[in-house]
Order: C-alpha cells, then sequence, then structure tokens
C-alpha cells in the first residue's frame, strides 16, 4: 500500500531539484521510458511502480547525462537490488515532495526499531532540525515493497542545527547510535542541500567529502559548518 507524506507534494516550478527530493511522473511519460528503454523490459515491477504513482528521487547528474532531470529508483532486494537510472523532461514531472520524516516511518520499521525511531524524533524537536527518511526504511515507507534485512541500517538527512550547537547534536546522536538495534548512516545537510556524512564530523576531519546536486568535493569542515542558517 502506498504512503502519502505529511508534507504534502508541491507543484514543480522551475529545475534543477535538489538532493533527497522525491518526483511523481505524468504516466504518460512513465509509458514513453518503458519503451524507449529496451533494457528496463525484464523490469515488470517498473509497469506496478508507474501504474500505483510511487515517487522517484532526484539523483546526481553524471558525465553521460543529458539535459533533462535526472531520476532514480532502487529495486528491492526480492527484485534484484538494481538501481534504475532514468532522465525526464521537467514538463512531465506532477509534484516534487520532501523525504518523510521519522516520525512518519514508525509503523513501517521493525519493532526493535521503535524505540531509537522515537528517540531520533525527539532529537530533532530539540535541535529545530528536519530529520529526513532514506534509503530502505525510506522506500519500504513509500512504497509497502520489502526493501529491510537484518543488516539494513538506517538512514536520515538531516539539516544542520546552529554552529554552536553541532557538537552536542552530534554527541547526542552518537549515544543514540550506540544503543540502537541498528547502525544509524546519513548526513547532514547544508541550506543548499549538500550533504557530509555525520560521522566523518563526529570524527572531526578538517576536510569533509560533501555530495552536491552535481559532483562530489572536498570542501573545509567550517566552510560547511558556517552553512548551517
Amino acid at each position: 500500500m502506498q504512503h502519502e507524506s505529511v508534507n504534502s507534494p508541491s507543484p514543480l516550478v522551475e529545475p534543477p531539484l535538489g538532493r533527497h527530493q522525491l518526483v511523481r511522473v505524468h504516466p504518460a511519460a512513465w509509458q514513453s521510458l518503458l519503451e524507449s528503454r529496451p533494457d528496463l523490459a525484464g523490469e515488470p515491477l517498473l509497469e506496478v511502480w508507474a501504474t500505483r504513482e510511487w515517487p522517484l528521487v532526484v539523483r546526481r547528474r553524471g558525465p553521460l547525462d543529458g539535459d533533462g532531470v535526472l531520476l532514480g529508483l532502487p529495486l528491492p532486494p526480492c527484485a534484484g537490488k538494481r538501481r534504475i537510472a532514468l532522465e525526464i523532461c521537467a514538463s512531465d514531472i506532477v509534484s516534487v515532495s520532501s523525504l518523510p520524516r521519522v516520525s512518519e516511518v514508525l509503523h513501517a520499521a521493525p519493532l526493535s526499531w521503535w524505540p531509537a525511531l522515537q528517540e531520533l524524533t525527539g532529537l530533532a524537536l530539540a535541535y529545530g532540525v528536519d530529520a529526513g527518511v532514506f534509503g530502505s526504511l525510506g522506500w519500504q515507507w513509500l512504497t509497502g515493497l520489502p526493501y529491510l534485512g537484518p543488516q539494513s541500517d538506517l538512514d536520515i538527512a538531516w539539516t544542520l542545527p546552529p554552529p554552536a550547537q553541532l557538537d552536542q547534536f552530534l554527541a547526542d546522536l552518537t549515544d543514540i547510535d550506540e544503543r540502537a538495534p541498528m547502525r544509524l548512516d546519513g548526513e547532514l545537510l547544508d541550506s543548499q542541500g549538500a550533504g557530509a556524512n555525520w560521522r566523518e564530523l563526529c570524527a572531526g576531519c578538517p576536510e569533509l567529502v560533501l555530495k552536491c546536486a552535481d559532483q562530489v568535493t572536498l570542501t573545509p569542515r567550517e566552510e560547511f559548518i558556517g552553512a548551517a542558517p
């Protein structure tokens, strides 16, 4: 069963779109995509994806990509875990929405995860940051398909807290991670949507691997932290 985020989808006005944004595509565009991509003919789940209007996620631009909007989806383990890359026209986009929040995905997670998810929800509230879930739990919540396995991580995209609160935020996040039944993965996002791994930030690395919409760069830690609102 498909779920809708409490973040109401908003009409797309102008690309480019940001990392981790979820995009729904016009059914006619889906049909055109599937007809133009013979390499996807053996993926029956894509017909279901189109019929049920499940979202795609914005992906990073590569050297061989064209000028369209770059999107992707990961198939669940039962379908081979293949990552499907697609490119569409901006006019084919029906809506754009944010990742589901930690508080939204609770009932899609194993019961053993619930206490940690509740703590993470409280952490987001305490620091006034957003915590969007992506990865296996995010896709399981969005589609109802079985993405989670015994070794699955929990992937969260956090917005940056104010610089003066960052160290304490990371300490609190580390405390939850050490007690959680799953590994906490993910990143902190600056105001432009560029993300740095939260564990790299904890380690105090002077330079961070920063994932942007169109490239991956090395960025001084202080420069990234200073991007917090």
